[in-house]
């Protein structure tokens, strides 16, 4: 999978936590995504597309989502940073 694709995917992801209320920075050249918890809640979750393209995935790649669920994959990351 190419940067740009991977890029692509990460700007989506972006959007759908920007519309559940959660801030979301694209970093390094857009190959990361920073997820803010609400309120300083805590330290930033940074997500990365991974498994060949076919996941989200953040938590030292603990945790993960398939990246063809990309509201599926926002919901998730936004109870994660919510806790």
């Amino acid at each position: 999978m190419n940067q740009t694709a991977e890029a692509n995917k990460l700007i989506r992801l972006r959007y759908e936590l920007l519309k559940l209320g959660i801030v979301a920075k694209l970093r390094d050249n857009n190959t990361a995504l920073m997820v803010d918890p609400p309120e300083d809640r805590g330290l930033p979750v940074w997500v990365f597309v991974g498994y060949g393209g076919a996941y989200f995935s953040w938590q030292s790649a603990e945790k993960r989502h398939p990246v063809s669920d990309v509201q599926g994959a926002a919901q998730v990351l936004a109870d994660y940073v919510r806790r």
